[in-house]
């Protein structure tokens, strides 16, 4: 029996297209919740940039990959945050080699170093506002949890073996990739929500599209990936439903009896 649900947000509750959540899965999770199954997000995105669920309210959030985990009412479950060293050894790579956009995350806001024609696209594509212009070295002064860099896989690559070598990267976007630390990822994030809100993890379904998403739908009970996802997303996933626009989260739900 499905006790708690995981969704990622951009690409599998939100369309890409409309910037909406559709009728039909606000309907879904109004169903589910009233039959006491609890649902959760599970998002590369922030707590601060969550604002457009349209009304919705969850059981808690997993937050910037995994970093920052919060129950319903935003009392912190787990955070983890990304070592000084690396911080201080991406600025010295960029010193070295010149710059690149870098997004910050922490608890309180976004910053990014520069913006680029890349920054300016995926902006666009997940209607976030600009962030703040703030150097990397001024940024590092906080508890950074997550980072965005918009590089090229092969330069990807070398700064994950050379330069960010307690982190790990994932990509939903080929424009960029997140950045967290090595460990701490979807599946980590759904870890502690279940051990917090006393959940098996064999009671567990998840939502996704992205790269990111990959490891919570290998380790939940049902993982299913949205039609619009890559093929590496679906070969992961239990099940493939449709896309966000055209009902997926709604016919998948109905598949597995949940409503």
């Amino acid at each position: 029996m499905t006790k708690a649900i995981f969704f990622d947000i951009d690409g599998t509750l939100v369309s890409f297209d409309t910037h909406t959540v559709p009728s039909s899965t606000i309907d879904a999770l109004t169903e589910v919740k009233h039959l006491g199954v609890k649902i959760y997000i599970a998002t590369g995105r922030s707590l601060k940039q969550i604002d457009n669920l349209h009304g919705l309210t969850f059981d808690g959030y997993i937050t910037m990959n995994g970093a920052y985990c919060v129950n319903g009412r935003n009392d912190i479950i787990h955070k983890c945050v990304i070592p000084k060293e690396d911080i201080e050894a991406l600025i010295r790579y960029q010193e070295e080699h010149g710059l690149f956009p870098v997004e910050v995350m922490t608890a309180e806001e976004q910053t990014i170093n520069y913006i680029s024609e890349q920054v300016t696209s995926l902006i666009q594509l997940v209607n976030l506002p600009m962030p703040n212009i703030k150097s990397l070295r001024e940024s590092s002064y906080s508890e950074i949890l997550q980072m965005g860099i918009f590089v090229d896989k092969e330069k990807e690559r070398k700064i994950m073996r050379e330069v960010l070598v307690h982190c790990q990267s994932t990509q939903w976007n080929p424009l960029f990739a997140d950045i967290n630390l090595r460990g701490c990822d979807k599946q980590s994030g759904i870890n502690y929500i279940l051990k917090h809100d006393d959940i098996r993890l064999d009671e567990t379904m998840c939502f996704g599209d992205g790269g990111n998403d990959i490891s919570m739908l290998r380790h939940v009970a049902i993982g299913v990936a949205m039609g619009n996802a890559s093929d590496e997303v679906k070969r992961t996933a239990d099940y493939v439903t449709d896309t966000v626009e055209n009902d997926g989260i709604w016919k998948a739900l109905k598949h597995f009896k949940v409503i």
